[in-house]
């Protein structure tokens, strides 16, 4: 049985393009730049690469990376832009749970609830995590978005209106304090025009519990932003009315 992300993202590369949310990669890309000091020596692994917004981007300033998903449907979409754009970009389908990388790269980016923190379970969630460590290089940086556990203590995660220009759809149900996961009902069309409808199941993760678990694989330097849509800044600090969370972590 498919699970829910695996359902979504089946025919979705190119609404996912229309997503409001995918549109801040120019600023995005800008900050990561500033992180690995405009080296372009640097080796960079997109993990949950999407339709390759960042991985494009890089290229296009002069870096070399490679891009995974496990999506067909967006890894096409992929294919098709870098092409557009005379670039030759590796996308390849892959878990993001079992990278077939062993210390490859210099960088590791996961931008946008890319794969982590969508698992069935916390230990799926940190196997991603793992090999991504294991991708890494000595001294690797890695750089991820993830949902703050610290905003549903203040904020209602009711969610009732549209995405302006994508046209997906979230109907808050419940959230478990417990496990500290949020459950709703999604309703997207997807590119072929079908309505699809599925039962969302996200982790929200307090910046203690990622500091636990990148401490355990030996990342060091373990830093928290607030991860604002297409202006990342190390001036923003995090705190519970960010939604998500920017982690900056060195492995050791």
């Amino acid at each position: 049985m498919k699970q829910w992300y695996e359902k979504l993202f089946e025919n979705y590369g190119e609404t996912y393009d229309k997503e409001s949310f995918t549109h801040g990669t120019l600023g995005e890309v800008d900050f990561l730049e500033q992180e690995m000091q405009s080296n372009k020596n640097l080796r960079v692994l997109d993990v949950g690469c999407g339709t390759g917004r960042h991985a494009i981007e890089l290229t296009k300033r002069g870096y070399q990376v490679v891009g995974i998903d496990l999506s067909d449907s967006q890894l096409a979409k992929a294919k098709a832009k870098a092409s557009q754009e005379g670039l030759e970009i590796p996308f390849l389908k892959a878990d993001a749970r079992t990278l077939p990388f062993h210390q490859e790269f210099d960088v590791a980016i996961m931008i946008c609830e890319g794969a982590f923190p969508l698992m069935e379970t916390d230990q799926m969630n940190f196997e991603i995590l793992h090999s991504v460590a294991n991708a890494l290089k000595s001294k690797g940086l890695f750089i991820f978005t993830t949902l703050n556990g610290l905003f549903p203590v203040t904020h209602s995660l009711q969610v009732d209106e549209e995405e302006e220009q994508g046209g997906s759809h979230f109907d808050f149900k419940n959230f478990d304090w417990l496990t500290m996961r949020s459950h709703s009902t999604a309703t997207v069309v997807d590119d072929a025009g079908q309505i699809q409808t599925m039962e969302v199941d996200e982790r929200f993760y307090l910046p203690s519990e990622i500091h636990w678990l990148l401490s355990t694989l030996g990342f060091h330097s373990i830093e928290f932003f607030g991860a604002k849509l297409g202006a990342f800044s190390r001036q923003d600090s995090l705190t519970p009315d960010d939604f998500e969370m920017l982690v900056i972590a060195k492995k050791s």
